[in-house]
């Protein structure tokens, strides 16, 4: 009886195609938002944020990235914690290589190659679905990998290719403490999911949909099925790259090749799965499920320690 949209009716056509349209999920988005930018950083401790909150969000950020290729364009892949790796990698080239860089574009940059390498391993979706498409992107999940390790230029010439993360700084104020980094992270998933919200809502969306459901169906109502299956490829690796970024510099700090393994490409998927795919909300809704390994809940305490 509290949630239903009867009686909600829609007078305009901006009305019709806000956001939220249902009064409820207004008013429970913005609660929402209330209690985790306002209550949370008041009443949570410093091991809440370092191993539970960032790693919850970051995952929470992968997990809608893959949502957006599998749940809503249909094209399976095994490759997130690869695009993840690409994402973490590059921000720490770009920062270690392009002086007075500003932390936020270094993201941003980070997002974009990680979405061209996601393109380019996209390109056998265009031939192949289901069982060998998740193959090909298997293959990108180690071919990344490999490349990070055996290459010592990505890891400025690193034992292992381990690297460790610069500051995070804004306009020369340092993001330091858990609660920033938390606040941090927080705000740029909040960005990013509305964004994934509003793009699921616009032909974009509409088209990857199409496709999902008969890809042949849609080339014949005119859909381009090459630029729409390399765009969700681009997009979900964006997402991924941008949470690699900030699993490196705002949850580990120091991170290696290996650490991106096959393992947590399976566990992003499961988030999905479990959740429910074509859903925006749902990747934020696996926090019962361990989004940390014990390792890297070890990192986080050992963090506290700093």
């Amino acid at each position: 009886m509290l949630y239903r949209e009867a009686g909600q009716f829609k007078s305009s056509y901006a009305a019709d195609q806000q956001l939220f349209p249902i009064r409820q999920d207004r008013i429970g988005v913005i609660l929402l938002l209330v209690v985790a930018f306002v209550v949370v950083p008041m009443v949570a401790g410093d091991y809440w944020f370092s191993a539970i909150l960032i790693p919850f969000l970051i995952f929470a950020l992968a997990a809608l990235g893959l949502n957006l290729l599998t749940g809503y364009a249909g094209q399976l892949s095994l490759g997130s914690a690869a695009f993840m790796a690409v994402g973490a990698y590059a921000a720490y080239n770009f920062q270690l290589r392009i002086d007075g860089l500003p932390m936020v574009l270094s993201f941003a940059l980070a997002g974009l190659t990680a979405a061209g390498v996601g393109i380019l391993f996209g390109l056998p979706s265009l031939w192949i679905k289901g069982f060998y498409l998740a193959v090909a992107t298997l293959a990108a999940q180690f071919f990344i990998v490999w490349c990070l390790t055996k290459f010592p230029w990505f890891s400025n010439h690193s034992s292992s290719g381990v690297i460790s993360t610069q500051k995070i700084t804004f306009f020369g104020y340092v993001v330091a403490s858990p609660r920033e980094k938390y606040l941090l992270v927080l705000t740029l998933v909040t960005v990013l999911a509305l964004a994934a919200k509003n793009l699921v809502r616009s032909s974009t969306g509409r088209a990857w949909m199409a496709v999902r459901d008969m890809d042949v169906a849609a080339e014949v109502i005119g859909i381009r099925l090459m630029p729409t299956k390399l765009l969700a490829f681009a997009v979900s690796s964006f997402y991924c790259g941008v949470a690699g970024a900030l699993y490196a510099f705002c949850y580990l700090g120091s991170v290696e090749p290996d650490g991106f393994s096959l393992d947590m490409s399976f566990r992003i998927l499961f988030m999905i799965i479990i959740g429910g795919m074509g859903s925006i909300p749902v990747s934020y809704t696996h926090l019962t499920l361990p989004t940390s390994d014990r390792g890297a809940v070890s990192g986080g305490a050992a963090s506290l320690k700093k």
